[in-house]
């Protein structure tokens, strides 16, 4: 106390940042990192998150600058690729201005430093059966790469898994890299350093490539590459700019075998074909940000998506008094990230101010996050097309999610907007036009990008049989669910159809969470956020009959949200349903329980967690 009583304000911010540098693995010193004598040349190709990586770079004091110019790429110190987003977009971005050519200079011989992350590894391959020269789903010849790599880059097998493959998954090592000196070599065997994942498409191990394999990871069954080096050029398929404390410091490890001359100097292992890994499941922390009657941004938490306070100033209680403030978004995001938060979701839940897109408060809270967090983020409400009212400009809800993207989201989710696009697809019979919200962001920036949130409330029913047939389309069927017992309705119910809403629970549509669900898979959305209604705020725990029936009619992953309210929560609803990440926001931000106890309980039962922290 006496020490922060007595120094000045700037010396305070740095013996603070010593403290935040020395949490995060790196030296405590009581100055900023000393800038590096080599500079890091970044290509960014403008899709996806790439602030992350920048902020990832330069908290290790390392000086960044863009490549806008092939002629930049054969003089460059090291190049770092942060690919996001679909194959043909990257490789069409590469062709159109002569990266290609002046890449596969940079890398034929193997001398010069490279990393590539996610698609600046997939690129690498021969080819890809993501996309064909048009840009469509693969039914031909297969999208050329760069031919760096032998091999072709083919989709996970979604009759057998859940597709993409996203959260934390472990490696299995090939090679000994100084590039991975600060990693522990056997973190395979045990909980601790596993890496973020976010992708359909994956490298399989082949005799033509298996030189190259620095790490496998094992994704339900399937065996794929996780990770290349030979001599100077790196990738990797996982995110290291998401993965926590162990992310920052494999780029570290990287950065620093460049500058000691140190990076081609890898050595063989034995490899033990039983050695698996396991994708754990994920704990995703929640922040529901709106102004406040003053106008500030706040976190808030809603009881059946009610936010504010009851006002029983006139002895009756109202339900409208001041909005709960628990604290301030970059704050609290910067606590759970230290906590150990797998995910972090800003959930825009009212429509902030119509204005220029630049301006958005959501933006600022994004820029300033990503500074210090290096989890995935995601950002929701207002994604959408909108009209700004100052210029008369039309917005599309691409250019919305580019924004946020740019800003630091790594994945956009889309509510009401989603309800829309589901109706309009079964009304049109099926139809795909390519310019729904779910259609036009992941066409951009992949599947993967684009989650979507369904806000349900039940509708109780007597009968399996006395569910009305929706007015919208005979194409939509409402499904009925069997409740369990000490779920059941009001008077007893058995039975419900889960009705879907938009405007933030306020307006009920005639469409069920199943047949969303399904649509928005169709439609190319890569996640499910699936909440209810009528469990939010209750902390009875997690409506078990719709998270097991809506898991069991999509194949890509399904985020269970409302009702958490103990650590046997996260156990029952991955236990019995199979869903493979879970949402909680009140019971963290009271402080009610901590994020490592809800971990330490999985472990306990035999779930997989990640228990390392960040």
């Amino acid at each position: 106390r006496e020490l922060f009583a007595t120094r000045h304000l700037d010396e305070n911010c740095i013996f603070l940042k010593s403290i935040i540098q020395y949490s995060l693995g790196h030296h405590c010193t009581m100055t900023d990192p000393p800038q590096k004598k080599l500079t890091v040349s970044l290509l960014d190709y403008g899709a996806g998150n790439v602030r992350s990586v920048r902020n990832a770079i330069t908290s290790l004091g390392y000086p960044l600058v863009d490549i806008t110019s092939p002629s930049q790429i054969p003089s460059a110190d090291v190049i770092i690729f942060p690919g996001v987003g679909s194959f043909h977009s990257a490789m069409q971005v590469l062709q159109s201005r002569g990266y290609d050519s002046a890449l596969k200079d940079y890398l034929k011989n193997g001398d010069k430093p490279y990393l590539g992350i996610c698609l600046g590894m997939q690129t690498l391959f021969e080819s890809s059966e993501e996309t064909d020269e048009s840009g469509h789903l693969c039914s031909g010849a297969p999208l050329k790469g760069l031919g760096v790599i032998p091999g072709k880059v083919v989709k996970f097998d979604e009759t057998k898994r859940s597709v993409p493959h996203i959260g934390w998954n472990g490696t299995v090592r090939h090679q000994q890299s100084r590039a991975m000196r600060y990693l522990d070599e056997h973190a395979h065997e045990e909980n601790g350093e596993e890496v973020y994942f976010v992708h359909s498409y994956y490298a399989p191990l082949g005799e033509e490539n298996r030189e190259w394999v620095l790490t496998r990871t094992t994704y339900e069954g399937q065996e794929f590459i996780s990770s290349v080096q030979r001599g100077c050029v790196v990738a990797t398929q996982f995110h290291p700019e998401k993965s926590g404390v162990t992310g920052l410091n494999f780029i570290k490890g990287f950065l620093e075998s460049v500058e000691d001359g140190t990076l081609a100097q890898t050595t063989p292992l034995p490899t033990n074909p039983t050695a698996h890994t396991t994708l754990v499941k994920r704990i995703v922390v929640a922040l529901d940000v709106r102004s406040n009657d003053h106008g500030d941004l706040v976190v808030t938490k809603g009881d059946q998506y009610d936010v504010r306070e009851s006002d029983e100033s006139n002895g009756t209680s109202t339900g409208r008094g001041g909005v709960r403030n628990l604290g301030k978004p970059v704050a609290l995001a910067s606590r759970y990230y230290q906590e150990g938060a797998d995910e972090i979701a800003f959930l825009n839940i009212t429509s902030f101010r119509q204005g220029v897109i630049e301006d958005m408060p959501m933006l600022q809270v994004l820029e300033e996050a990503s500074k210090g967090i290096f989890v995935p983020l995601t950002v929701g409400g207002g994604i959408r097309s909108y009209v700004d009212k100052e210029s008369g400009k039309t917005y599309s809800a691409l250019e919305v999610a580019s924004r946020y993207f740019r800003a630091g989201a790594d994945k956009v989710s889309i509510g009401s907007d989603a309800v829309h696009a589901a109706e309009d697809y079964y009304i049109s019979n099926h139809t795909k036009t390519g310019e729904t919200s779910i259609e036009s962001i992941s066409q951009v920036y992949g599947v993967q990008a684009v989650v979507i949130s369904i806000d349900p409330k039940r509708v109780y029913l007597t009968s399996p049989t006395s569910v009305s047939p929706s007015t919208l389309s005979p194409n939509i069927q409402h499904t009925v669910v069997t409740l369990p017992p000490s779920q059941t309705g009001p008077n007893g119910e058995q039975y419900c159809w889960y009705q879907c809403t938009v405007k933030g629970g306020r307006e009920p549509r005639d469409i069920c969470a199943i047949s969303v669900a399904k649509a928005a898979e169709a439609l190319g959305a890569g996640e499910i956020m699936l909440n209810c209604i009528d469990m939010d705020g209750q902390c009875n725990g997690f409506d078990l009959a719709l998270m097991k029936a809506v898991r069991g009619a999509v194949s890509i992953p399904v985020i269970a949200s409302s009702g958490a309210g103990k650590e046997e929560h996260f156990r029952e609803v991955f236990e019995e349903t199979g869903v493979q990440a879970a949402l909680a926001a009140g019971m963290f931000h009271r402080k009610e329980v901590e994020i490592v106890d809800v971990k330490r309980c999985l472990e306990r039962s035999g779930i997989k967690a990640r228990i390392s922290g960040n």
